[in-house]
């Protein structure tokens, strides 16, 4: 009988050592692009054990999913992924993961009619959001309330991050639309690999083209160049832009085309599209990213 209860108190005692643990140990968050990841280190900082799949120069229209991310997410306690398409060749995993836990599309709370339409297929929008920063500031709302949902201990604590990163975000737009309006009008033409700029053309009021479609699926020929390339000349560019996810065959092209018909076209610089930079660089989280690329297109087109 002494037997029986002391082996009762030394089960208690390690079910409690389990709870405590399972109690004190972090959220696990897997995230797709590491834009996400950015926002959820800015709202729940260490609070939060934190991964992405897809980092600096990864182009996420491309990725497949790998039998280490299958792991990872199955090990996961929450799923933030971009949605509207970005992650294309991922659909199918979500699907059935949502089955089992949370997975959440960090666009679902942006109103459709802010939305830029794909063209090359029906029913679908541009997924490139992050370029507008009022419509990132959404997907920035979605992730913190979703936390404050899930962990409810730490509601404050993510509700104060929240607030001081969207007034982080307010500056950065007040600064980009200064630092944009130092072009010329006449040179306010974006031209890039394929076409994800769209959403800060309209914020910033910029023209911008892609070579290719919203999508680095999508297929480009010498139409698609040779119309680049009057377009450049006839406006008189001077500069396009490579992306450090995209292949530079196809601005390459662009700027041969360009010298056949006399017309000098420069490289502007690498842009960052589909995925910022590497984590721990300057263009490795959101602020930094954005800022770089401003910088970039004003040096080059003003």
């Amino acid at each position: 009988m002494r037997i029986l209860y002391l082996l009762l108190i030394l089960t208690w005692n390690i079910s409690c050592e389990e709870k405590k643990e399972i109690k004190s140990k972090k959220i696990k968050i897997v995230c797709t692009t590491n834009m996400i990841y950015d926002v959820v280190k800015n709202i729940a900082g260490d609070t939060v054990s934190a991964s992405f799949l897809m980092g600096a120069g990864v182009d996420p229209h491309l990725y497949k999913t790998t039998q280490g991310d299958i792991t990872t997410l199955l090990e996961s306690d929450i799923v933030f992924y971009n949605g509207l398409f970005l992650e294309g060749k991922m659909e199918d995993v979500f699907e059935k993961l949502a089955r089992q836990k949370p997975v959440i599309p960090v666009t679902k709370d942006i109103n459709k009619k802010l939305l830029r339409t794909n063209s090359a297929f029906a029913h679908s929008f541009d997924p490139h959001v992050w370029f507008d920063i009022k419509l990132w500031k959404t997907a920035v709302k979605t992730i913190s309330s979703y936390l404050q949902t899930f962990d409810t201990i730490h509601t404050n604590f993510y509700k104060t991050n929240e607030i001081a990163y969207l007034s982080q975000l307010d500056s950065l737009d007040v600064w980009a639309k200064k630092e944009i309006n130092t072009i010329p009008p006449s040179q306010k033409i974006l031209i890039t690999a394929h076409d994800a700029f769209g959403y800060f053309g309209d914020a910033y009021n910029i023209q911008v083209m892609g070579l290719q479609g919203i999508s680095t699926q999508s297929d480009f020929g010498l139409k698609d160049i040779t119309y680049i390339v009057n377009e450049i000349v006839s406006k008189n560019v001077k500069a396009v832009f490579l992306e450090t996810s995209v292949s530079e065959k196809s601005m390459k092209a662009v700027i041969l085309g360009c010298k056949e018909k006399g017309h000098t076209l420069t490289i502007g610089g690498k842009l960052y599209s589909d995925a910022m930079g590497e984590i721990n660089s300057p263009e490795g989280n959101y602020i930094g990213m954005f800022s770089f690329n401003v910088k970039t297109i004003v040096s080059s087109l003003k």
